[in-house]
């Protein structure tokens, strides 16, 4: 397809601009999507605001965004498994097939990934994209190209609980109510998990926890976290903890309120990328750690689940914008993080969505 395209470049912290760039054309291994909607992530806040998350540095102009879906409009040679039309959710990391990781099936391990909106990897706020057809999972006529592009965040709680070793008859908890922390509800949720306490400091991202499901809500600016949370255990603590907040507080929250025998699962990165935590407490209740490092393996299994109506992942979002109002969407969500939870792009309208 020849032509151009829209695309929201970040030209310098806080400074977007609408460029026009050639659309790609795909390989013969790729096809070429014209995207519908692209997430707003909490890395792309972050990129935004601070130009950098740890080693991975800004260097303008560079292109945001990495939670995408949209209709395949052209396909390589090669491509066999995709048609024309054919509505996707685009999976953003593209790995080696060689590493041990990738060989164990460990692949988003891979130390040579490729992933969208990764520095120096362009991501996709913007009207086309090629891309691996693999990494390209074709959506049932019962799912909108909306909730394509949410399976990306939802894939990280399904990694989370799958961590955890989620399962019906344990009690969890929620460090954070953010859409991190709101997938992973879902996820609990659609592996068993039937008591589910989430902790967060604002009001609105709790009354959301709330509508996804969440049993009980903790304010942790008004109450004693961790007495409020064994209140509702009856004493005994919690057996699965995620912790997505990222704070030292929280972490050490979590293990302080945990069971003996309890999994906590850290998906949250600190703003220093290191904590001070009671080891001690951990290791006289025999506490088990997991880490989550994105996921692997899972957008079938998530897409199966909003499918299949298990999940209604509509509901962690709080607000829509509009791929020309990229300046004032990012910066909204950076300066309103009470009222704002996740919010998606809409660079074009699917009828079957909102």
């Amino acid at each position: 397809m020849d032509g151009k395209m829209k695309v929201a470049v970040m030209e310098d912290i806080g400074k977007m601009n609408l460029v026009e760039r050639p659309i790609p054309k795909p390989q013969k291994n790729e096809v070429l999507v014209k995207l519908e909607y692209v997430g707003i992530c909490g890395s792309d806040l972050h990129y935004y605001e601070h130009g950098r998350i740890g080693d991975y540095i800004v260097k303008p102009p560079f292109v945001l965004g990495h939670e995408a879906s949209g209709i395949i409009v052209e396909i390589g040679e090669n491509v066999k498994n995709l048609k024309l039309g054919d509505r996707v959710a685009l999976e953003p990391g593209k790995t080696c097939g060689n590493c041990e990781f990738c060989k164990k099936g460990l692949y988003n391990l891979c130390p040579d990934v490729v992933f969208f909106a990764t520095p120096p990897v362009d991501g996709v706020f913007q009207e086309y994209v090629a891309h691996e057809a693999a990494l390209c999972f074709k959506l049932p006529d019962n799912m909108t190209t909306l909730e394509g592009a949410l399976i990306e965040p939802l894939a990280v709680g399904f990694h989370a609980a799958i961590q955890g070793d989620a399962h019906l008859g344990q009690t969890a908890v929620v460090m954070g109510a953010g859409c991190i922390g709101l997938v992973s509800i879902l996820a609990l949720k659609a592996r068993g998990v039937n008591n589910i306490y989430v902790v967060d400091i604002i009001e609105k991202r709790l009354q959301k926890a709330l509508e996804v499901g969440a049993t009980a809500v903790i304010n942790g600016k008004e109450e004693n976290t961790v007495e409020r949370m064994m209140q509702l255990t009856e004493g005994r603590g919690f057996d699965l903890g995620i912790e997505t907040a990222g704070t030292q507080i929280t972490a050490t929250q979590l293990i302080q309120g945990a069971n003996k025998g309890a999994t906590i699962v850290f998906v949250g990165y600190s703003a220093s990328g290191e904590m001070t935590l009671p080891i001690g407490t951990a290791l006289d209740k025999e506490l088990t750690f997991k880490t989550v490092f994105r996921y692997r393996n899972i957008y079938p299994m998530a897409i199966e689940a909003v499918a299949s109506g298990k999940i209604d992942i509509q509901k962690v979002v709080t607000d829509y914008f509009e791929l020309d109002d990229i300046q004032q969407a990012l910066t909204t969500c950076v300066e309103d993080k009470s009222n704002i939870v996740k919010g998606i792009i809409k660079v074009k309208t699917d009828k079957k969505s909102v």
